[in-house]
């Protein structure tokens, strides 16, 4: 239901069922669950690229055929379920991630799609993608963070806009508000993603963790409280190599050969 691999310091994510527009049954979400926390842990992964396979979907958010066939399903199937539910750490629901994520937007990103899209850092979208939280319009509501993110993300009005209605908007119309980051034909998706992963990839890892943490976790406070905290990965990197490395490098003309400690 996935496919994860690792290239240089680099994670690729991908939901890998085309033929469902990659909505989110309890396998796949298990999954994707797993490849944040190896992502999260495993400290020769510096940031991670999210996508869709096809050309069609990022992701139609939860598979609602799974969830109308849960009420007939053999307590053996639901156990399994449940079981599942348990183990699964959703990006959406890790209120602090220290690496940056990339969303490659290859297609719609509704409901829990566009949730896992909110919960990156960057969205880099195809500009025939749609992205909306149509919940509403199935009995449902965003519960994966969304109704709570999108306020934050977009502006009050805008969003109530889109929560209280399930419109659905362009990628051109999320990238005017702001919502994204970047949009490009699809033929040129790639490119642009990479560019993405190549200037992050210049910048010293804990360079990019701190700042990262100290603009999340600042964002709950007030700018002088935000101020005077202190920082984990920000005490992390004044104290590395890295920290050395950058001066440097700069003063001896030469790209910085970052450690990552």
């Amino acid at each position: 239901v996935t496919h994860f691999s690792v290239d240089g310091h680099v994670a690729t994510i991908t939901l890998n069922r085309p033929e469902a527009m990659n909505a989110l049954n309890p396998d796949l979400r298990f999954a994707l669950s797993r490849h944040f926390d190896e992502v999260e842990h495993n400290d020769d992964i510096w940031l991670a690229v999210v996508t869709g396979a096809g050309e069609r979907a990022f992701s139609a958010g939860a598979d609602l055929k799974h969830r109308a066939i849960e009420h007939d399903a053999t307590e053996a199937q639901k156990a399994h379920w449940q079981d599942l539910a348990r183990r699964t750490r959703p990006l959406n629901e890790r209120w602090y991630f220290p690496k940056p994520v990339i969303a490659r937007l290859n297609g719609v990103a509704l409901g829990g799609g566009l949730e896992l899209a909110l919960a990156c850092d960057i969205i880099v979208a195809a500009d025939h993608a749609e992205l909306g939280l149509p919940e509403p319009r199935r009995g449902l509501i965003a519960g994966g963070v969304g109704a709570l993110r999108l306020p934050r993300q977009l502006g009050l009005k805008v969003a109530m806009g889109y929560l209280l209605t399930g419109r659905h908007m362009s990628a051109a119309r999320a990238y005017a508000l702001g919502l994204v980051n970047q949009v490009v034909p699809l033929a040129g998706l790639d490119a642009a993603v990479d560019e993405w992963v190549g200037d992050i990839l210049r910048c010293a890892p804990l360079a990019v963790r701190a700042t990262k943490e100290v603009a999340m976790r600042g964002l709950e406070l007030p700018l002088q409280e935000a101020f005077a905290r202190e920082y984990a990965w920000e005490e992390r990197r004044r104290t590395s190599s890295d920290a050395l490395e950058g001066p440097r490098a700069f003063a001896e003309k030469r790209t910085p050969r970052w450690q990552g400690r």
